[in-house]
C-alpha cells in the first residue's frame, strides 16, 4: 500500500504540475498526460527491484522526451529512483544511472533545452536525493547493528545467568552430599553400635552421639536449603574448615572407627575456600572408611602443610578385611573430591593397600594464579 500511494502521490503532483503549465502554456498533449500515469508505474517494485526500477523509470522517461510527451514525472520519478537504490543498495549501483543522469543534464544544456543555471539546480536536487538515501542507509544499518548487539549482549547474559545457576547447583548438590553422606554415615555407625550395646553403659552414649550428629545435620541441611530460596533473608552458619578437622575426627571416633590426626607444618594465608575444600576430602575419606571398614577399623588422617600447597592422605586398615573395589556411591565421592581440588590444580589418588585398607591422597596447590 505504501508504494501505490507513493506513485499516486507523483502521479498527483505531475499532473498538478502539468495542469498549472497548460493554465499559462496552453492545454497539454495527450502524450503528457499517459506519461504522467506510465513513468512512475515502475516504482511499485522499486523495494524489490531497486536498481531495475530506476532504469525502468529513466527508460520511459527518455521514451517520452523521444515521443515529445515530457512530463513532471520524467523528473519526480527519477529522483524517487535514485533516493531508493541510495537507500536500498550498495553505493555502485548508483554510478551507471547517475552517469546517464548527469550526460542527459550535460546535452541538455548544450542543446539549449536545459538552462546553465537550470543544470545546476537539478543537478543538487540529485545530489540531495542520493545523500538523503545514503544517510537513510546508513542510519537503518547502524540501528539493525545496535539492535543486533542488544540481543547479543541479553542472550549472552541469559547464557551467562544459566551457567551461574548450574555452577551455584552443582555446588549446592556436592555440599549436600558431603553433609548428609557423612553425618548418616555417623549416625548408622552409632545406630548399629548402640544395638550391638543393648542394655549396657554404652547405649545412652550412643544415642546421644547419634541425636547430636543428627541435629548438625538438620543445621547444616537447613542453611543449603536457604541458599536455594530466591533472596530469602537467614542466618549464615560459617562453613567449616582446617580449625573443624579436631571435631570432625572426635565424630568419627564416636562413630567407632579409632582415627590419629597428624598435622605436618602450619597452613598459610589461603582463605577460607582452602580450609573448605581441605575439610570436606578429610570428610568424604573418612566417611568411606565408616562405610566399608566399619567399626572396629584403624585410621590415620595426615594433613602435611607446604608453603603454598597442602597434601591430605587418609590411611586405614580395613579392620583387617581386603580392601573392596569402590561401589557407585564411593565412586560419587571420589568425583566429589576431584571437584574439590580442581579449582586448586591438586590431584586425587585412591586405591586398595597391600593386603587390607583402603588409601586416599589429595594434594592441592595455592600458588600464584591459583582460586583461593
Amino acid at each position: 500500500m505504501g508504494d501505490v500511494a507513493l506513485v499516486a502521490a507523483v502521479a498527483g503532483l505531475a499532473a498538478a504540475v502539468l495542469a498549472g503549465r497548460a493554465s499559462v502554456d496552453g492545454p497539454a498533449e495527450p502524450g503528457q498526460w499517459v506519461a504522467v500515469v506510465l513513468v512512475p508505474l515502475p516504482l511499485l517494485a522499486r523495494r524489490r527491484w531497486p536498481a531495475g526500477t530506476l532504469w525502468a523509470v529513466l527508460a520511459g522517461t527518455l521514451v517520452a522526451e523521444a515521443a515529445g510527451a515530457s512530463s513532471p514525472s520524467g523528473v519526480l520519478a527519477p529522483l524517487v529512483g535514485l533516493y531508493t537504490v541510495a537507500r536500498h543498495r550498495p553505493p555502485r549501483h548508483l554510478l551507471a544511472p547517475l552517469a546517464v543522469v548527469l550526460v542527459g543534464f550535460v546535452v541538455g544544456t548544450i542543446s539549449g533545452v536545459l538552462p546553465w543555471p537550470g543544470m545546476i539546480g537539478a543537478t543538487a536536487v540529485v545530489a540531495a536525493s542520493v545523500l538523503l538515501g545514503a544517510n537513510s542507509r546508513t542510519r537503518q544499518a547502524y540501528l539493525s547493528a545496535v539492535v543486533e548487539r542488544a540481543a547479543r549482549l541479553e542472550r549472552d547474559r541469559d547464557r551467562e545467568a544459566r551457567l551461574a545457576v548450574a555452577d551455584e547447583r552443582a555446588r549446592i548438590a556436592r555440599e549436600m552430599h558431603d553433609i548428609v553422606a557423612h553425618n548418616l554415615a555417623v549416625m548408622v555407625a552409632l545406630a548399629d553400635g548402640a544395638s550391638y550395646a543393648a542394655e549396657s553403659e554404652r547405649v545412652g552414649s550412643a544415642m546421644r552421639q547419634v541425636s547430636a550428629t543428627g541435629r548438625q545435620a538438620l543445621d547444616e541441611m537447613r542453611r543449603l536449603v536457604g541458599l536455594l530460596r530466591a533472596g530469602g533473608p537467614g542466618e549464615r552458619v560459617p562453613q567449616p574448615g582446617l580449625a573443624d578437622l579436631d571435631d570432625l575426627v572426635g565424630q568419627v571416633r564416636a562413630a567407632g572407627v579409632d582415627v590419629t590426626l597428624h598435622a605436618d607444618g602450619r597452613p598459610g594465608d589461603w582463605g577460607p575456600g582452602a580450609g573448605l575444600a581441605v575439610y570436606r576430602i578429610a570428610q568424604e575419606a573418612l566417611t568411606n572408611v565408616i562405610k566399608h571398614a566399619g567399626p572396629g577399623a584403624h585410621a590415620d588422617l595426615r594433613v602435611r602443610y607446604g608453603t603454598d600447597d597442602v597434601e591430605i592422605e587418609v590411611l586405614d586398615d580395613g579392620a583387617g578385611r581386603p580392601a573392596r573395589p569402590p561401589t557407585p556411591a564411593g565412586r560419587h565421592g571420589l568425583a566429589g573430591m576431584a571437584e574439590r581440588t580442581a579449582p586448586y590444580q591438586g590431584t586425587v589418588d585412591a586405591g586398595p593397600r597391600s593386603g587390607a585398607g583402603w588409601r586416599v591422597r589429595a594434594t592441592l596447590h595455592f600458588g600464584p594464579g591459583v582460586a583461593a
